[in-house]
Parts: C-alpha cells; sequence; structure tokens
C-alpha cells in the first residue's frame, strides 16, 4: 500500500452520488490500463482469496448517476471475502482520486454477468474523470461522521483516532467499533441494536461485511502515515447479527 499517495487522498474524496459538472474529459484507455495494473498490485487482507475487477460502460449496469464507467468487482466466496473486497476497493477508489476520477461505491447496482472466471459480482464503484481537483471534498471535516467517542473506547492515538471516523460506508452506517488495551486495538463490527437505516435487513451484513474492510483500509493508512508499527491478526466473520463481531487485533509497536 502507497500510503504516500492513498492518504492524502483521504481528505480529498468524497461520494459522487452524482456525477454533474465535472467537464468533458475522459478516462483515457491508458489511465483504463494503468487501473487494472494497480488493483493486481494491491496487497489484500486475505491473500490467498482471489478476486478480480472489470470495467464496463455505464449502460451495461443498472447505475445511473452520470457515470463513465464501473468497476465491478468479483471475488471467490471464501471467510472474510466481504471485508477484502472492501479493503482492496477503498485503496482503488484513493488511487483513483489521485488520479482526478470522481467516485461513488454503488451498492444497489446489478450487472449482467455476475460470475467472471468462477468468481462472484459483489459490488461496484462507478467513476468519471472530473476536470477539476477543486471539485472533490474541500474540508472533509464537515462530512457527517460519528464522533470519536462513539467509535472509539480508551486511550485516543492523534492522528489515527480522529481520522479513520471518516471512512466511507453504506448508508452512512458507520458499522465499526475500536477498543484501545494498553498496546492492542480490537476493530470489531458493530451493529446498533434496532437500528438499519434504510438499508433492507436482508443486506446489512453483507454491506457492512464490506465497510469494515474500508474501515481497515483507513485504519492502516492512519497508523502508516503516523510511523506507528503494527502486526493484525485477522478473525472471521460468520456475518451474524451480534452488536460485536470481532474482526481484527493490532499489535501496535511501542
Amino acid at each position: 500500500m502507497d500510503c504516500k499517495t492513498l492518504y492524502p487522498m483521504i481528505f480529498k474524496r468524497k461520494s459522487f452520488h452524482l456525477f454533474r459538472n465535472c467537464g468533458e474529459l475522459s478516462i483515457s484507455d491508458d489511465e483504463m490500463s494503468e487501473i487494472i495494473r494497480i488493483y493486481g498490485e494491491l496487497p489484500a487482507l486475505h491473500p490467498e482469496i482471489r478476486t478480480a475487477i472489470r470495467i464496463v460502460p455505464s449502460p451495461e449496469t443498472t447505475c445511473r448517476r452520470g457515470q463513465e464507467y464501473c468497476i465491478l468487482l468479483y471475488s471467490e466466496k471464501k471467510p472474510n471475502y466481504l471485508a477484502n473486497i472492501g479493503y482492496l476497493g477503498q485503496q482503488l477508489e484513493l488511487y483513483l482520486v489521485s488520479r482526478n476520477i470522481g467516485t461513488l461505491w454503488f451498492g444497489i447496482g446489478k450487472v449482467a454477468e455476475q460470475q467472471y472466471e468462477g468468481m462472484e459480482f459483489i459490488i461496484m464503484i462507478a467513476i468519471r474523470k472530473v476536470d477539476n481537483g477543486a471539485k472533490f471534498r474541500k474540508d472533509m471535516y464537515k462530512a457527517k461522521r460519528k464522533t470519536s467517542d462513539e467509535i472509539w473506547r480508551g486511550e485516543k492515538i492523534p492522528g489515527v483516532t480522529d481520522i479513520v471516523r471518516f471512512a466511507p460506508s453504506a448508508c452512512n452506517s458507520q458499522p465499526w467499533l475500536v477498543r484501545r488495551e494498553g498496546d492492542h486495538l480490537s476493530v470489531y463490527r458493530y451493529r446498533k441494536p434496532g437500528k438499519r437505516g434504510i438499508m433492507p435487513a436482508s443486506m446489512v451484513c453483507y454491506y457492512n461485511g464490506i465497510d469494515i474492510g474500508i474501515f481497515l483500509c483507513f485504519l492502516d493508512l492512519c497508523l502508516e502515515k503516523e510511523g506507528i508499527g503494527y502486526s493484525k491478526e485477522l478473525y472471521t466473520d460468520c456475518g451474524g447479527d451480534a452488536e460485536e463481531t470481532l474482526l481484527a487485533v493490532y499489535s501496535l509497536n511501542s
């Protein structure tokens, strides 16, 4: 993961819920090839899980947000495959932002090809070239997010606790909780009892499974930016409805 390239994009990225006033530039063939190359080099949470992307023109999906293309993410269905796709996809999204390509995680999109090389379609990211970097987010801190106290228990880490809370999530559900005990961070997929926003109840675990991978990507980038060494142990998320599901324990190098 190239922290120097990706970390600053945390502050620039935004979800283009509609691609309006983006200019007349198009994503070039060279950029398309580079996107595919970069994806193949991204570190995965679970390297043993096979994944792939396809980039297709907008009409080949049900997404109608003014995008040029959609990146379709495919994966084998193995334990933690959703978090793995979220982790990979978020790195890719931040790379795209560094190239002035606007993005939108689009969870409800459908495609004709549900399978690709033995893998299942998981989710898509809508993309469009933006002619001016000023059209991205100007002040991340104005984004609507939970407070640090809502997502973090124990001693906070400056430059980490206050930044990871801006990770994107389905319907802005922000399904994560970190518990710090000494030099250990336990990261949970968190589901507040009785609360799911506008998501269908049957899909909450699915999308939040992707979201927690996105959060882990932000957490890794923030720790690396602050020069904090770490190792992490990953746990299996079986997709249940428990209030707290342990995903990872980080051991920080003091």
